[in-house]
């Protein structure tokens, strides 16, 4: 499984619109994603004390773009080179930040 966090607001824009479009798929040409043991390294370098996020938890098997995987300070991240369609996301947790604003633990 690889993991994608996601503002609430935009997954649900995905779920009405059948597709998810990840704002870095125009800025960066991918969307950004992680192993689960990244995750909470990421939410806190990039999203730390942000409310309303989510995991998609996604089955690299199902997604249709291709999927690159990425050396970023000196670890590897998959990529997702296209829009990510829906059918491959199999799970979809909170990821709520501690009072401190820190995320300690996936949900």
């Amino acid at each position: 499984m690889i993991v994608h966090i996601c503002p609430q607001e935009a997954w649900q824009a995905a779920q009405d619109e059948g597709e998810y479009r990840a704002a870095s798929l125009v800025s960066e040409g991918f969307i950004h994603a992680s192993r689960p043991e990244q995750v909470l390294q990421v939410a806190n370098r990039f999203y730390r004390g942000t409310p309303d996020l989510v995991l998609l938890w996604i089955d690299p098997q199902r997604v249709h773009a291709q999927i690159r995987w990425e050396s970023v300070d000196g670890d590897l991240f998959p990529h997702i080179y296209g829009r990510r369609n829906m059918e491959a996301v199999t799970a979809v947790t909170d990821l709520l930040p501690d009072e401190d604003g820190q995320f300690n633990r996936l949900s």
